[in-house]
């Protein structure tokens, strides 16, 4: 029966992680942007964090995670490179890696069968690794490697000889971890002193640790020094990461929150009914879960998606209620609240913004401007060769006022100007009953969260509009001036 439940769970993953939505700009523009422009040479958009004076992302683990898998296709098909076909080919390897390394690594973290099923379980039923484990985060990324490193600490506490191969191991795991997400060390803290003992008795343990921490330390720090410096000088992205962030006015341009945003927020959004089920025992994973839940907690930026280690570790010590009917209540609950919010993140949350870049990238058409209005910026690896050809315009949650005045401006004749837009904004309603927009593409399979506006429309209204409305469309701008 369990094992029933858990594959069908796992079609369930595999149907999230290859549709389209799009939860964060991060994952995106922290990754696949990047790497695509680097293998394809297509004009792509880097982010603040590769172009800064002292960059503070790393190239290394984008190369290992995203670099390997886009080369390996640009080598098979050096003609035809669709970036939807990266896209899938990344989404899915991203659901590999959450099969098959993060249960993996549950299953070696827990002895107990019964306590194994039920974390495993816990965790493929949870939206959060539908969703968010399988989209292209260094947060995902992060949670294989808090994992692992885990494992082998237990390894190494649990040997009754001098370890060589999990030390080795755990020397590259870390530094791949800290050059991937600066929070990475807080993870491993607290589980740390496991290997104390092990240390005390067998001191040669920490040579191969420290030789291959030092050895992949040197290779992340040339190849980021090559990749901002061309060799001309010591780029160490980590430092650099741990010095903009020591910095409280350069967090305040990110949103700041209080310090228990973490707990009483955004740790309930990800695990949901799930919190009333811990119970008192602090096993390796709990520790943590509970050193990475503080050392985030005490930083004042913080959204749910840091958090994302804490659910696996979590869920490994969950016991179901004992009475019957309080067992039924609660996996009703647990159903309900993972379906709402798999069906909202990972079906329908800005899921047009995908697709519509793929029919910008393969449509006959000539275009020269897209501009897109209340949505999340558009990733522009998506248009691939085209992205030298067509000039993107974000306006995000700009007035419609900011919005006329730019298709008046890049109103010309002999271009081919388009808009991508939500189905929800009405304010475009006039335009196209003036025949001014011609809709070439619309899905609807889009929902835009951003366009809510209680206050003037009521909840109903709201409701009725964002949902009853949901969509993306794709418009061709037309003026009167032009035959």
């Amino acid at each position: 029966m369990w094992r029933r439940i858990y594959l069908l769970l796992l079609a369930v993953r595999l149907y999230f992680a290859l549709s389209p939505s799009y939860i964060h700009p991060d994952e995106h523009f922290q990754g696949p942007e990047v790497m695509a422009g680097t293998i394809f040479n297509w004009p792509t958009h880097k982010t603040w964090e590769f172009t800064a004076e002292a960059p503070i992302r790393s190239f290394f683990p984008l190369w290992l995670v995203y670099g390997l898998p886009m080369t390996f296709f640009h080598w098979i098909s050096p003609a035809e490179r669709a970036p939807i076909t990266i896209f899938y080919m990344l989404r899915t390897l991203f659901f590999l890696s959450s099969f098959v390394l993060e249960d993996w690594a549950l299953q070696e973290l827990i002895s107990l069968p019964r306590q194994r099923h039920l974390t495993l379980t816990l965790l493929a039923s949870s939206y959060v690794t539908w969703t968010y484990q399988t989209h292209t985060f260094s947060n995902s990324i992060e949670v294989i490697a808090v994992l692992w490193s885990l494992v082998l600490i237990e390894r190494i506490a649990t040997s009754r000889s001098p370890a060589f191969l999990s030390p080795a191991l755990l020397g590259f795991t870390a530094v791949f971890g800290l050059f991937n997400r600066i929070t990475f060390p807080a993870f491993l803290l607290l589980p740390a002193y496991r290997v104390i003992p092990h240390i005390l008795k067998h001191p040669l343990t920490l040579a191969p640790l420290i030789i291959t921490a030092v050895i992949t330390a040197a290779l992340a720090i040339n190849a980021d020094s090559v990749q901002y410096s061309n060799g001309k000088g010591w780029v160490i992205t980590p430092l650099n990461n741990l010095l903009y962030n020591s910095q409280t006015k350069n967090l305040a341009e990110h949103g700041l929150h209080p310090y228990y945003t973490h707990l009483l927020a955004n740790l309930p959004q990800l695990l949901g009914p799930a919190l009333v089920l811990l119970r008192r025992p602090l096993n390796t994973p709990v520790l943590s879960a509970l050193g990475g839940l503080l050392a985030l907690s005490l930083l004042p930026h913080q959204e749910a998606r840091f958090l994302l280690p804490c659910v696996p570790l979590l869920l490994t010590s969950m016991a179901l209620p004992r009475s019957t009917k309080l067992k039924r209540a609660w996996i009703v609950s647990w159903i309900i609240f993972n379906t709402v919010y798999g069906v909202l993140m990972g079906a329908y949350h800005q899921a047009g913004i995908v697709p519509a870049q793929a029919f910008l990238a393969s449509t006959d058409v000539n275009i020269t401007d897209v501009v897109y209005w209340k949505t999340y910026n558009p990733p522009t690896w998506l248009l691939g060769p085209r992205s030298a050809t067509i000039n993107t315009t974000t306006l995000m949650g700009a007035p419609v006022e900011t919005l006329l005045a730019t298709l008046n401006n890049k109103m010309d004749c002999s271009k081919e100007l388009f808009l991508a837009a939500p189905l929800s904004a009405t304010a475009l309603d006039p335009l196209v009953e003036a025949k001014e927009l011609e809709i070439v593409w619309s899905t609807r399979r889009h929902l835009n969260m951003d366009d809510l506006n209680f206050g003037e429309e009521g909840v109903v209204g709201t409701v009725k509009r964002v949902v009853g409305r949901r969509g993306l469309g794709v418009w061709r701008v037309k003026s009167r001036e032009c035959p």
